[in-house]
């Protein structure tokens, strides 16, 4: 069944969405909210204890996930991308992973296409690039991203080396470049690193674990990791839409009674498809993260199962959505709108590549 409200109380949701009334317009997260983050260490659901973080298990994580994007959009999405830093705990060099996560305040943005360039210099690297969508660009108090390192030699057949790179705010340029209809606060800028000095001892890439290796969440493959993530934010904002869609519908049709019955129905409909791909979802989900606690790895086949129903229950909930949002009259087309403005994160979030089926069987599922 969905997850029923428990984590965020209702006094909170409502705090927290009224000092976001007016996201859209600043584009940016209100200070108290972050604080807010902050003060429950909602940035930190994946940072080890030993680091003041709050570690915890993937799939009580993925609720956090979606119960923040339940309240509001752009919230849900910071958490999500602020949290799944602490991914890279396990990777770094222990003195670095202190210096990058011991801050009550630490949050990481940052990108995992490889597009910058490094060359070896004594005692580290020298990095330029140009990395796009950036999530809490604007707040973020590190910033990783990948790199192609140049090896000074003729290009080959093989494989480029990519490594991640942890820079400091200061090293990093923000272009202001998030235009997006929707997501509108999350500060998914692009950042830009010009010849900055990376030592060595900052640098680090996902084959090489090293430290925390009890902790079962760094063993879980990072793909799948990233996809039940950002399908977890996607089901939030379903369920955040169809609790709207649903108040709007009685209120709208009291007076038309066949319309009523019928929208109402198509209602009901929508949920109770959304809800049998979020069930399976989180089966799946549970039975992956048990498999993999106790054999320590993740077969294939089970992670192309994880990968599936992430891009099932995102395409449901787009499509749920879709179904009811021609019933529910013309308010719902002005920006200021909560149900517009639910509907535009939606499918921003439901964007991204790692949630859209490429393959027949992915495409056949949904």
């Amino acid at each position: 069944m969905a997850v029923e409200r428990a984590l965020f109380p209702e006094a909170d949701i409502r705090w927290i969405r009224n000092r976001l009334l007016e996201i859209d317009r600043t584009c940016a997260p209100d200070p108290a909210v972050l604080d807010y983050c902050y003060e429950r260490r909602l940035f930190k659901l994946f940072v080890p204890d030993a680091l003041g973080g709050r570690m915890t298990p993937l799939p009580e994580a993925l609720r956090w996930f979606e119960e923040a994007s339940r309240v509001d959009g752009s919230f849900g999405w910071l958490v999500t991308i602020g949290s799944g830093g602490g991914y890279f705990a396990a990777y770094m060099e222990p003195d670095a992973a202190k210096q990058v996560f011991a801050d009550r305040h630490a949050v990481i943005a940052g990108s995992g296409m490889p597009t910058g360039t490094a060359r070896r210099t004594d005692g580290g690297y020298r990095v330029s690039g140009r990395w796009k969508y950036c999530s809490g660009s604007t707040f973020a108090t590190t910033f990783t991203a990948n790199a192609i390192v140049e090896t000074g030699e003729p290009a080959s057949g093989d494989a480029p080396s990519i490594r991640a790179f942890i820079f400091r705010p200061q090293q990093v340029n923000i272009v202001r470049d998030w235009d997006a209809f929707g997501m509108k606060g999350t500060e998914s800028h692009t950042i830009v690193v010009e010849d900055a000095f990376v030592p060595e001892g900052m640098t680090f890439n996902l084959e090489e674990r090293k430290a925390y290796a009890e902790e079962p969440v760094y063993r879980y493959p990072f793909v799948s990791f990233a996809e039940t993530s950002f399908a977890a934010v996607c089901i939030g904002l379903a369920g955040r839409f169809l609790d709207e869609a649903e108040t709007r519908i009685r209120d709208r049709l009291q007076s038309h009674p066949e319309r009523l019955d019928f929208v109402s129905l198509l209602a009901r409909r929508s949920r109770d498809a959304l809800n049998r791909r979020i069930d399976a979802f989180y089966d799946t989900v549970n039975r992956s993260w048990e498999l993999h606690v106790r054999e320590s790895g993740l077969p294939s086949e089970m992670q192309e199962r994880v990968s599936s129903v992430c891009k099932a229950v995102t395409r449901q909930a787009v499509a749920s959505c879709e179904t009811l949002f021609p019933y529910l009259g013309m308010a719902g087309l002005f920006e200021r709108d909560p149900l517009n403005r639910v509907f535009r994160d939606l499918h921003t979030a439901a964007q991204h590549a790692m949630l859209v089926p490429y393959r027949d069987e992915e495409v056949a599922m949904t």
